[in-house]
């Protein structure tokens, strides 16, 4: 939907024009998968696909929110004088990034939100943070609120961790909030340095495939948790406040130890985060030097790991892999948190057509659903555009 036609829709919906209208992007994540739940490294690109917030001011403290993609609900009413009042469904999402704005020192002012998202849900593509992002870039503009753009990704982690009840570490807001297009984002979690490393796929001759296995995920389950607390065990085997601080050098001595004091479960899932935190330095050295073709490899070690290690993945994404890399795929492997959601597949452009034709092959002859596949290009971070 263009800019004027969600202009259009919020002067239907509002009977008055929108004062700002704000943008911020999906996410895939190349590499580094739970190692930001280990205070380590990631590196993610935002995708094309945005979520838009589009606001103008209410003379009082009430937020008014309704999504262009829920046609049929009510406008949901969030008192800003109430902030434990509880809001459930989507709006739970815009509730908590204005309390926690709040709560971080920031008055807001009431406002009518109309949001829209092209980024799938449940597909492991940070639709959550999407939403939190372009709904916190808006109320800032209302608001007068100046902040950088990670202080704007640490609002909207807070928001889901605290408000939304979702343990998500720093890794999609950044992505959404700091990214910039042609390039993946690596970033510290510790530290939250940032450094942009060339990613212009197309440029290269190659194409970045998402495949949407259309399998939902609830990050909220149980199986998210426990593979949280497994790491967190890990690290007090070993005395440290997490996974990061284990040296490369050190990694087979560490598991070692992991496997004596917490069982063969938990070192598992420790082995998973030190080799995937040295699989990202590797693609960001390889990145750095102009040599994406030669990420593949290391992708499908990710997936590899992730599938047996850290058991996130399931049949459908194990099924986009092996297909993508018989089909002469350079990479592949699971994106997001797992259990459902997307791959992504690394090829020559040439590839590309073929790589989706046997996918959805294969997909129907298990008697899955059809998936979902379409590039994607590292694009550019969260922005206001009116």
């Amino acid at each position: 939907m263009t800019a004027a036609e969600l202009g259009a829709q919020f002067a239907t919906r509002y009977h008055r024009d929108a004062a700002v209208v704000c943008a911020a992007p999906g996410r895939v994540n190349l590499i580094g998968e739970y190692t930001d739940l280990n205070e380590g490294f990631v590196l993610p690109l935002a995708i094309p696909q945005a979520t838009h917030a589009l606001a103008a001011i209410r003379p009082d403290r009430v937020l008014r929110v309704a999504s262009l993609d829920r046609r049929d609900d009510p406008a949901t009413l969030i008192d800003l004088d109430q902030p434990d009042a509880p809001v459930t469904g989507w709006a739970a999402y815009p509730a908590a990034v204005a309390r926690a704005l709040e709560e971080a020192g920031h008055c807001i002012t009431g406002a009518d939100v109309l949001v829209s998202s092209e980024v799938p849900t449940g597909a492991g593509l940070s639709s959550s943070a999407a939403l939190e992002c372009a709904v916190a870039l808006a109320l800032c503009a209302l608001s007068g609120v100046d902040l950088a753009p990670m202080a704007i990704a640490q609002i909207a982690q807070r928001a889901e961790n605290r408000y939304v009840g979702v343990p998500c570490g720093i890794m999609d807001q950044a992505a959404s909030m700091c990214a910039i297009a042609e390039h993946a984002l690596l970033l510290d979690t510790r530290t939250l340095s940032v450094r942009q490393l060339p990613f212009d796929v197309r440029g290269a001759g190659l194409g970045l495939l998402v495949v949407d296995t259309r399998v939902k995920h609830a990050l909220g389950d149980s199986a998210y948790g426990d593979r949280r607390a497994a790491c967190r065990r890990a690290a007090a085997a070993l005395g440290i406040v997490a996974l990061r601080d284990v040296e490369v050098r050190d990694a087979d001595a560490a598991l070692e130890q992991i496997g004596a004091k917490a069982g063969e479960e938990v070192m598992r899932r420790a082995r998973h985060v030190l080799s995937e935190q040295a699989r990202v330095l590797e693609t960001a050295e390889l990145l750095g030097t102009g040599r994406i073709a030669d990420i593949g490899e290391v992708l499908v070690a990710g997936h590899i790991s992730l599938r047996d290690d850290f058991q996130v993945s399931c049949a459908e994404l194990d099924l986009v892999v092996d297909s993508a890399m018989d089909s002469g795929a350079l990479g592949a492997r699971m994106t997001g948190a797992g259990f459902g959601g997307s791959a992504i597949v690394l090829a020559t452009a040439s590839h590309l057509a073929d790589i989706v034709e046997e996918v959805e092959a294969r997909f129907r002859s298990a008697g899955y659903k059809t998936p979902l596949c379409f590039a994607v290009a590292a694009s550019a971070g969260a922005r206001r555009e009116r």
